[in-house]
């Protein structure tokens, strides 16, 4: 995707008489595919993660790609494509909105300058997945600030501009491998490093817990999105469409980019399927997108087969790095952002030195193709300084973050949802509640459940209402209504007096709080109710007393909002597999 060497400004008369229509139609409509790619990353991202979180996932993305425009075309295009600074091909000389620089090469400056903006917001945008779940809104929005502007168009100089020094080595890179996925997705791993896993991720032993993502469907159909947009996104980057070269490139793009996203769906299926017993539903996802980041760096310059190898290699390895980071590293990656953009970006590069087929456009030999070991070790050295620029200056800029404003929300934020906390949306799916986050264990909060309870023994803020007839005989119904933060510590106070059984079910209310107010469309949405849980056992009246007094223990923090108790009499309770009635319907669950 190469911009005219050295940008040296056009008279109005040049651009004009290199105009060529077809050209600029080509950019503007791979523009206008690359731009929709961003709803297929939105629908990925918010597929794959949990529903109280969809909202925020939402905004991320839209703001990724406002950010990136604003900040693309104020500065970052002319660190990226303007005239080189001092001739060493680092970047270009800064240019305020490019008022004295003009891109324009057959196709006008404008349509080229936005079809490149959008590559920025694909880039920015890659991270919003890494980071999912936990991350506060307006420090992931200084971050994407500070991608669009400086960190992105640095690289673009380097690999892009036609002068920078790692073009000029023969470092081979065609849309983007390394120069927008891998940047992303190593980022992306930072951010989930800084940020630390989402609570409840890990146990106290090191073992992970699955967060399923809420909707696979819209995740499939972000999929589809981003196959579609990569048409543009590959074959845009060919620039041009008007000579028989030119149309004969873009053509073969976009079959080779078809071919390595069908062996990475097909590939990441059967590994899965051997690995896991199954055909793993979001790792073939994943694959697909992995195939096609994968060969964005080589599609100009390997044929068919290679097209096929590089997309089965890296349907594998967003499998393989994917489990790796998420058991053995230990980095929370919700939508495994760094194994499909970092790993398999850098994965596609290096495996350019080898597959390279000196009859393709590009005119370079791979190892395998008779090609010195100069091309494999140009390709393999480009990923590393690639990784190590973006290792430095985003590993500072998420440092300063979290050192300063924060780069995490609380524990409560967190538990209940960005949506709700970030920004006042109880849920991104009216009338359908979003998932219950129950905590595992008592270390996942990084402190114990119960030392919000210091100084509970007095339990003066509790209320405790009987409903049933004095009886010292027969079953109790206990129903405790509280916060949804507390389903840990309750689960694990009442398995100490024995109750190993209990019902929760998420529900809606209000009481001294008066419930929570929401804004959407700037109105404010009337009854908007606040999250709880409502948590029910069944057991005889002998131990009524012991498990409200665990209950007491386990929710109660002397604020507004502990919740209440009830207590009903249940005439009776039949075990529907054994026929069992009375105490001996609940005896397991309660003794």
């Amino acid at each position: 995707m190469l911009a005219p060497y050295g940008y040296q400004l056009l008279d109005s008369a040049s651009a004009i008489a290199s105009y060529n229509a077809l050209d600029t139609l080509w950019l503007i409509v791979a523009a206008a595919l690359v731009f929709f790619m961003q709803a297929g990353f939105a629908m990925v991202e918010s597929g794959f993660t949990r529903a109280k979180n969809a909202g925020n996932i939402i905004m991320k993305n839209t703001l990724d790609m406002a950010f990136a425009t604003i900040a693309f075309i104020a500065i970052g295009c002319s660190f990226a494509y303007g005239t080189d600074l001092a001739g060493l091909g680092i970047i270009g000389v800064p240019d305020l909105f490019l008022s004295h620089t003009d891109l324009s090469n057959g196709y006008t400056s404008g349509a080229y300058i936005l079809f490149q903006l959008v590559f920025a917001g694909a880039a920015a945008t890659i991270v919003s997945g890494g980071m999912a779940e936990r991350t506060k809104f307006g420090s992931y929005c200084i971050y994407s600030i500070i991608m669009c502007a400086f960190v992105y168009p640095v690289v673009c100089h380097w690999v892009w501009s036609g002068n920078g020094w790692l073009y000029n080595m023969g470092y081979i890179d065609f849309a983007g491998s390394t120069v927008v996925h891998m940047i992303g997705g190593i980022t992306a791993l930072l951010g989930a490093f800084f940020l630390g896993p989402r609570i409840g991720k890990y146990d106290k032993d090191g073992k992970a817990h699955a967060f399923p993502g809420h909707n696979l469907t819209i995740a499939a159909l972000g999929v589809f999105i981003l196959w579609f947009g990569w048409f543009g996104f590959n074959g845009g980057s060919s620039l041009g469409i008007s000579s028989f070269e030119l149309g004969t490139l873009t053509g073969e793009v976009l079959l080779i980019t078809c071919l390595a996203a069908a062996a990475g769906t097909v590939s990441s299926m059967l590994y899965s399927r051997f690995k896991f017993g199954y055909p793993d539903v979001s790792f073939t996802l994943n694959g697909c997108l992995a195939g096609m980041v994968a060969i964005c760096a080589g599609a100009s310059a390997v044929d068919y087969y290679g097209a096929i190898i590089i997309g089965a290699i890296a349907g594998i390895t967003v499998v393989v790095v994917a489990e790796f980071i998420d058991k053995r590293v230990k980095i929370d990656d919700p939508v495994g952002a760094f194994a499909v953009h970092g790993a398999c970006g850098a994965v596609g590069t290096i495996l350019v030195g080898f597959l390279a087929n000196p009859d393709c456009y590009a005119g370079v030999a791979g190892v395998l193709y008779g090609g010195s070991l100069s091309t494999l070790g140009i390709q393999c050295f480009g990923v590393g300084i690639i990784a190590l620029w973006t290792i430095i200056t985003m590993g500072t800029v998420f440092y300063v973050i979290k050192h300063t404003i924060g780069l995490r929300v609380s524990a409560e934020e967190e538990i209940s949802g960005l949506d709700i906390s970030e920004h006042g949306l109880a849920s991104a799916y009216s009338g359908i509640m979003p998932d219950l986050h129950i905590i595992h264990d008592e270390s996942e909060l990084g402190m114990s459940v119960q030392s919000m309870a210091a100084g509970a023994q007095a339990m003066s803020g509790m209320t405790v209402t009987d409903f049933s007839a004095p009886s010292a005989e027969g079953l109790k119904k206990v129903v405790v209504i509280t916060r949804r933060t507390m389903v840990g510590a309750l689960k694990a106070s009442l398995d100490k007096v024995g109750v190993t059984g209990m019902t929760v079910t998420y529900v809606a209310g209000y009481g001294a709080q008066k419930g929570h107010a929401s804004l959407y469309r700037g109105i404010e949405v009337d009854s908007t109710l606040l999250p709880k849980v409502k948590a029910e056992v069944v057991l005889p009246a002998k131990k009524v007393n012991e498990v409200v007094a665990a209950i007491k223990s386990a929710v109660y923090t002397g604020a507004v909002g502990d919740g209440k108790i009830f207590i009903y009499s249940v005439d009776n309770a039949v075990r529907v597999r054994t026929g069992e009635a009375g105490d001996a319907a609940v005896s397991n669950e309660s003794a």
